[in-house]
């Protein structure tokens, strides 16, 4: 292959700086301890073509400590402009590509070379994604990059033919992207491919008789594309069939193959599961007698903590508590390096649709061995910790032990019977079980309302079947004191485990959240001066400036717009071996730690508390290192968005299909995001989500206003925004896609007068759009058929236990 090197220029920094970059690399010594312009630190960081630093920066120029504070100012107000992005302690130029990055194989140019895109790009806010060229080193080792699969890149200082170049540090995915449609018969043979991809609406494939292999009309089918053509739909041959659309549990089917979701467990792993034995007590403490309870959703299947708590009896603790919290001991079962731990590493967690589970586990081990099943031998991993008064954790401990259940709750159960209407389960357990665990809740409540975590208003809905896997209803559950008890304790386990783990010098996996970036926070600012809210400048922001604000339009007409924008401004949780806190909780140090029957990070966590109190052999291996750990970290992030995605599309379809036969009727809703190509919609009752084309709202030309987060009429200044409550007409719904497709019928709100100068004059002609155009028009192509980036689509996958 003919080179086709063009002169070196780093491939972090837009086109066009290299001249400032040139002049950047000699910058430094140039100023010996000057302070450097913005220019000069912008084209610095533009050369280096990495994620750098400030105390790198500072090295670079020779600034003192006196001049670390100006350095600052300048850095907080590169970012504030959005001429740099930031992400955690490091940054680079915005709308450039960082140093290392995760991203997609997703084509080849005309020479056969890899081309991937990055997984995570703004293309609102900064254009079309960069086509990355792959370069795979000669001797690595692993598996060799292909189409669709994910890999992480490390960008080269230069470009060739004008593109950034990524040498392949790792294969994080390998592909199992197919081509999925829903097969539609013909009389005369062969058939019509309807897509399931919202992208890919109206793009039907034809397959020729013959080509259809044994699909029935309905059939969920991989396809390979045959030939495009020019004229007339593209050929395609039916590779695989997958399953019937007619069955129950089909919705789910979809998401799982369109997402490569492995849901069937290799016979190795199952005959590995069954081979498994009870745990006995040796090596373990025998804490049996103590009446440990597990509270969850009534239709929970695996169980995998239980509570406890008492008075302290100690004198030196009064009005404290100790609270028990047991877990499931699944590494006791999953070895490292087995059958089990492969296929569990390989599914990261569990993914949970409405009509059926996809466990990480073989049911012998989530549903048996390891469920803490009512009056039986379980092992766990035990944490006692004593509680002050004033609700702050004093001392803990970890044990390994065996224990019996002494009931299984259910939420609604247990607060029921804290409230006075005990049934025959709960009624011997309120005096000596019950009361105590909710007397120390109210305790540990005291340290959290003190702490402020984030506390944002967004309810949540889940959707009730009926026996043949359609939706009968939507719901909003209630929030009870019994889930926000679990959730505190089983907090307060997941940082004991953190500090433990560091204490011990051991190796461990964090659950990870960063705070907003300076440029988020510097566009969340301007909007809320729009609704005339200030956001106090300052290098950082808290939690607790957050909760001011969303205290301050509670029960206001703007409270759910604001919480939204909150909610967006917002970066999202991940799991790193590195540890940089916990921002939406407000905690220096977290872990996963109370779920291993559904999460990958809390098996590893639960191995290093063995490898650290010398527990057992089945601990974290030796060879386990922070590096290592990364790597699994960087996986099992990738398949819990993988999940959160496959879910959210499952839900997305569900309610399609409930709202099909319901085209022409109006609906109650709330504008819940704004691109340039249209308006993005929530229905009250079912939380469905839609889509309002921009060039159906009317005769005038809406432009997005981002400052505003609102769609603007330049002639009549009408006004479409987030939070807005609107009625809306359903035009189209395409369920195999899950999409919506709505009219508005809601006036907006109207600016003082249009960009023009006119004045802004709802009704007549101003009011006269033109007919929705012809075709199903989907989301927008910028996001790719998915709700605006930052906006929370799934409740907690269980019980009020989300993925903080």
């Amino acid at each position: 292959m003919k080179p086709r090197r063009t002169p070196r220029r780093s491939a972090s920094q837009p086109a066009g700086a290299s001249e400032a970059a040139e002049a950047a690399a000699a910058a430094p010594d140039a100023l010996d301890g000057a302070l450097p312009t913005k220019d000069q630190l912008l084209a610095f960081i533009a050369q280096r073509g990495a994620d750098v630093d400030k105390r790198e920066i500072a090295r670079a120029f020779g600034i003192g400590a006196d001049q670390k504070g100006a350095l600052r100012a300048l850095l907080r107000e590169l970012s504030e402009e959005g001429s740099v992005s930031r992400r955690r302690r490091k940054m680079h130029v915005a709308g450039a590509l960082p140093g290392v990055v995760l991203a997609d194989i997703s084509s080849r140019d005309a020479d056969g070379e890899l081309i991937a895109v990055p997984v995570e790009w703004d293309e609102i806010e900064h254009g079309e994604a960069p086509r990355i060229l792959v370069q795979v080193p000669r001797r690595a080792k692993g598996p060799a990059p292909g189409l669709s699969d994910r890999v992480l890149l490390r960008i080269a200082d230069d470009m060739e033919d004008g593109r950034p170049v990524g040498r392949v540090l790792k294969v994080i995915e390998k592909a199992r992207r197919q081509t999925l449609g829903i097969f539609r018969a013909a009389p005369q043979g062969g058939g019509r491919i309807i897509p399931i991809d919202k992208k890919n609406l109206g793009r039907e494939l034809q397959v020729p008789p013959g080509a259809e292999q044994d699909a029935a009309d309905g059939d969920l089918v991989s396809v390979d594309i045959l030939r495009q053509r020019v004229f007339g739909l593209p050929t395609a041959r039916v590779k695989e069939r997958l399953g019937s659309l007619s069955s129950e549990k089909a919705v789910s089917l979809v998401a799982i193959h369109a997402h490569g979701i492995p849901h069937v467990f290799p016979q190795p792993v199952l005959a590995e599961a069954e081979r498994a034995r009870p745990a006995t007590l040796a090596g373990r403490e025998d804490w049996r007698d103590l009446p440990l309870v597990t509270i969850d959703p009534p239709d929970a299947k695996d169980h995998d903590d239980a509570v406890f708590a008492m008075p302290d009896a100690d004198p030196a603790n009064p009005g404290g508590f100790v609270v028990i919290v047991a877990i499931a001991d699944v590494a006791a079962y999953i070895l490292p390096g087995s059958a089990l731990d492969r296929e569990a590493l390989l599914r990261g967690n569990s993914v949970y649709f409405p009509d059926r589970v996809v466990p990480m586990l073989p049911e012998r081990i989530s549903n048996d061995l390891c469920s803490l099943r009512p009056l039986e031998d379980r092992p766990a991993l035990a944490l006692r910790m004593v509680i002050g008064a004033d609700g702050r954790k004093r001392d803990h401990s970890f044990h390994r032990i065996l224990m019996r259940s002494a009931a299984k709750l259910a939420y609604a159960q247990a607060q029921a019977a804290i409230d006075g209407s005990p049934d025959e389960i709960a009624a011997p357990l309120v005096a000596d079980v019950l009361r105590p665990l909710y007397a120390a809740y109210a305790c540990v409540k005291k340290a959290r309302d003190a702490r402020q975590p984030l506390d944002l208003d967004l309810p949540e809905r889940k959707i009730v079947l009926k026996p043949d896997g359609t939706v009968d209803r939507v719901i909003v559950p209630a929030r009870l004191d019994a889930h926000r008890l679990i959730e505190e304790f089983m907090i307060l386990a997941n940082v004991a485990a953190a500090e433990t783990l560091e204490a011990k010098r051991t190796p461990l996996i964090y659950r990870v959240h960063d705070g907003p970036t300076l440029e988020k926070i510097a566009n969340l600012r301007t909007f809320l001066l729009t609704i005339d809210i200030k956001l106090p400048k300052g290098d950082s922001v808290r939690p607790s400036t957050f909760n001011r604000i969303l205290a301050e339009v509670s029960g206001t007409d703007v409270s759910a717009l604001v919480n939204q924008v909150v909610l967006r401004s917002q970066s999202q949780a991940e799991y790193a071996a590195d540890n940089y806190g916990h921002f939406g909780l407000n905690l220096r140090r977290y872990a996963h730690f109370t779920s291993p029957i559904r999460r990958y990070s809390d098996l590893v966590v639960h191995r290093g508390l063995i490898r650290a109190h010398n527990f057992g052999r089945d601990g974290l291996p030796d060879d386990a290192t922070p590096e290592t750990l990364g790597e699994v970290a960087a996986s099992i992030s990738v398949t819990e968005r993988r999940a959160m995605a496959a879910e959210r599309e499952t839900v997305d379809r569900l309610i399609a299909h409930h709202l099909a036969d319901q085209i022409g009727a109006t609906f109650a809703a709330r504008v819940t995001g704004a691109t340039k190509a249209g308006l993005f919609v929530a229905l009250d009752e079912t939380g469905a989500d839609g889509f309002v084309p921009a060039s159906t709202l009317g005769a005038d030309y809406y432009r997005f206003d981002e400052t505003r987060q609102a769609l603007v009429g330049d002639r009549t200044g009408e006004m479409h925004r987030i939070g807005d409550r609107v009625e809306v007409r359903l035009v189209e719904a395409a369920p195999v896609a899950g999409a919506l497709r709505f009219e508005l019928l809601s006036e907006g709100t109207y600016l003082g007068a249009g960009r023009r100068g006119r004045s802004a004059r709802p009704g007549g002609a101003d009011k006269a759009g033109p007919a929705p155009r012809p075709g199903f028009r989907g989301a927008p192509r910028a996001t790719k058929g998915k709700a605006p980036k930052g906006r929370s689509s799934k409740g907690p996958a269980k019980g009020g236990r989300g993925r903080s």
